[in-house]
Parts: structure tokens; sequence; C-alpha cells
């Protein structure tokens, strides 16, 4: 079984699922946007970048979930879901995940955003295997802190190959989708990677080494 392995955001989603999720909260008044709102803004720019501290990001973004209860979590998820992740999702992307599976292929979304975030998004696109940052939990609820590698940069090879190691399966054949630089040490690893309308960094690398380059916008 061959895997074809997904990056999320501005990959598979015409946006990042995670500065939504911070959008969405400063428009709904959840958080005090004046203060939220520009150290979301500084994050995703270190990310763009290729210069995100993913830990500091984490306990940034995970505070909210260890103060708050979980049907609230909940329900604040399903208009985030209704609100803005619909219409980021990319028809393109969803034909492409149609041919993966349709061949076959064992497909997996491997994501440095939470889990929190991503786990319907996955649902929704019919993938069951995600691989993301983890959430801490303790006794059903969140703790606000992140557990586990982060699935950001070498933490995804990491996580992947942990994973690889459970299930018995391998990269023989196997396939990597991304948009992002930061996504480097896995697109290396990888039998056949290809770039998703690539940031100008991963584009250049993409053209040096002669590696597909795709658009699903």
């Amino acid at each position: 079984m061959r895997l074809a392995l997904f990056d999320l955001d501005n990959t598979l989603l015409g946006g990042d699922s995670d500065h939504a999720w911070g959008d969405y909260l400063c428009k709904r008044g959840i958080v005090d946007a004046s203060v939220y709102q520009a150290r979301n803004d500084a994050f995703y720019a270190d990310y763009l970048a290729g210069q995100l501290d993913v830990k500091a990001y984490q306990d940034f973004c995970q505070e909210l979930l260890g103060r708050s209860e979980m049907a609230q979590l909940a329900e604040w998820h399903r208009e985030f879901m209704s609100d803005c992740i619909e219409p980021m999702i990319l028809a393109k992307g969803e034909a492409l995940l149609a041919e993966h599976h349709k061949a076959g292929d064992r497909v997996v979304i491997i994501t440095a955003t939470n889990r929190f975030i991503t786990a319907p998004i996955a649902a929704r696109l019919g993938v069951e295997t995600l691989l993301a940052t983890e959430c801490e939990m303790i006794d059903g609820r969140y703790t606000g802190r992140t557990t586990d590698v982060p699935c950001f940069k070498e933490g995804k090879v990491i996580r992947l190959n942990r994973w690889l190691a459970e299930t018995g399966l391998s990269l023989a054949g196997s396939s990597f989708y991304s948009d992002s630089i930061n996504d480097l040490p896995l697109l290396e690893q990888v039998a056949s990677p290809c770039a998703v309308d690539p940031d100008p960094t991963l584009r250049a690398e993409a053209e040096k080494r002669g590696w597909p380059i795709i658009s699903l916008r």
C-alpha cells in the first residue's frame, strides 16, 4: 500500500486553519482582539519566514483550550467549521484526495496545526489518518499545553517514522504534497515530493530539484 501524505494548510485548504482560528476568536470577542491578533499575526509571519518557535506558538494558541469547557469548545469549533473552513476547502484538493483513495493509497494528513483544530477538518475531507501537533488532556479536559513532539519541520519526520513503525508501513512509493519550505525535511524523505501552490522559497527549491509544482487553487 502506497502512502499519499498531505499537508493541510495552504495545500488542501485555500488558507491557514490555525491562523483562521485566531481570527475567528477575535471576531467573536472570545479573546482580547487587540492583543491576540497582533501576537497571532506575528507568529504567522514567523511561520511564513520559516522561523516559527513552535513551542511558544503552541503555548499561546492552546492556552484557551485549557480554560474553556469542552462543550463550549465544541460549539465554537462547529461555527468555525461552517464560517471559516468550508469556504477554504478546495475542490481540486478534494478531487486529488479522491484520486488517491480510488488508487487504493493510504491517505494521511500530516500537519503542524494542533489536533483540536484539525481533527474535524480531516474528518470533513474523508481522511481517517491524521498526524498533528498534540494537545495534552487530563481527565477529559485540555490542559492548555502541547504534548509529544510537535508535528513541525523535522518533527513531522519523527512523528511519521514512529507511525510507520507502529503500522508496519513504509515510504516505498510514497508521495507528499506541501506548500511550505517548513516541510522540506519530509519532502526529502518521500519517493515523490510535490510542491502545491508553494511559497517562494519552496518554489525555488522545487525548481532546483526538478520536483513537480502544481496548483489546487
